[in-house]
């Protein structure tokens, strides 16, 4: 599925080596007048501009609107746009065209369908999500024009050195969300935003509330006693009851493991499983979390619009 979404849907297409990326959104809706230097500015922080540690790769992410936007307003047609790739050094991957790198899609993909692009990961490249950063950018937009908040925090336990790398964990907050929101049984909201945080790559792990430590816990130190107004003494639970907001913040965190392919003597094994150690020539990060919380904000931002609408 290269789709998200069934009320404010995104489909997205482009490899990392590919001549561009893109998406369509379906359902967005009309009149909405668009900040686009916060697309942009969205864009950049996935880019990682200015953070240490991050891929010497820099595309300019420049989005050529092609449909459904006039004069910046939303006109309630399919927004359709495509960012070109500029910068791919596809000649670095070429050693990798018979081989399977341990931790990534190469097999998997290969097994799969038959074939594989090769340069960069090729769709299963973290070069996809550029087009769900876009589409999340719009939906913070309307989700903040209604007064709802996305607050994200990054967290590395070690830091990485030049031939090293790290992952890490992102904390994040919704606020300003109505009671209500999710479909149980199968559609829960934490069900959700659990499927939409461990479709971004290099996800591991995802909690809500206390999450694992709630395993430790006994009754009367999880539950959430009411107030009057029917907020919450604690949020134990995360902000979610019975599959549905309950009007408190939604707190939960992800986990992502390290960039995998960094460094020399990577042992990989070729169609026969013959193993051979080689250098990743690509352009790897090191430490990519500090990108991946923009992506987490987007994924968030899709999620709950298609709730609210």
């Amino acid at each position: 599925m290269n789709t998200f979404g069934n009320r404010f849907r995104l489909t997205t297409f482009g490899e990392s080596h590919g001549p561009a990326v893109g998406g369509v959104i379906d359902g967005c809706p009309s009149l909405m007048e668009l900040d686009m230097d916060f697309i942009q500015k969205q864009l950049s922080r996935r880019r990682g501009d200015g953070v240490e540690g991050t891929t010497p790769r820099k595309e300019a992410d420049q989005i050529e609107w092609l449909s459904g936007i006039k004069d910046g307003i939303t006109l309630g047609t399919p927004i359709a746009f495509m960012i070109r790739n500029s910068n791919t050094q596809s000649a670095d991957y070429d050693r990798l065209k018979d081989l399977f790198r341990p931790g990534h899609g190469d097999y998997t993909w290969q097994q799969k369908y038959g074939i594989r692009d090769y340069r960069g990961g090729g769709r299963c490249s973290a070069r996809e999500t550029v087009s769900r950063v876009v589409a999340g950018s719009i939906a913070l937009q309307i989700l903040n024009s209604r007064g709802i908040r996305i607050n994200t925090q990054a967290h590395t336990p070690r830091k990485a050195s030049s031939n090293t790398s790290c992952g890490g964990t992102i904390e994040c907050s919704i606020t300003g969300c109505p009671v209500g929101l999710g479909e149980p049984v199968f559609d829960r909201l934490n069900a959700l935003l659990a499927h939409a945080m461990m479709s971004i790559p290099s996800a591991t792990g995802f909690e809500i509330g206390e999450g694992f430590r709630a395993a430790e816990m006994t009754g009367a130190e999880y539950r959430d006693p009411f107030n009057s107004d029917f907020s919450t003494q604690t949020n134990h639970c995360g902000g979610i009851m019975g599959g549905l907001s309950n009007g408190m913040p939604i707190e939960f965190r992800v986990a992502f493991h390290p960039v995998i392919s960094v460094g020399e003597d990577i042992p990989c094994v070729d169609m026969n499983g013959e193993e051979h150690l080689i250098n990743i020539e690509g352009r790897h990060d090191h430490n990519h979390v500090l990108r991946v919380q923009p992506i987490v904000e987007s994924m968030v931002a899709l999620t709950i619009i298609n709730m609210i609408l």
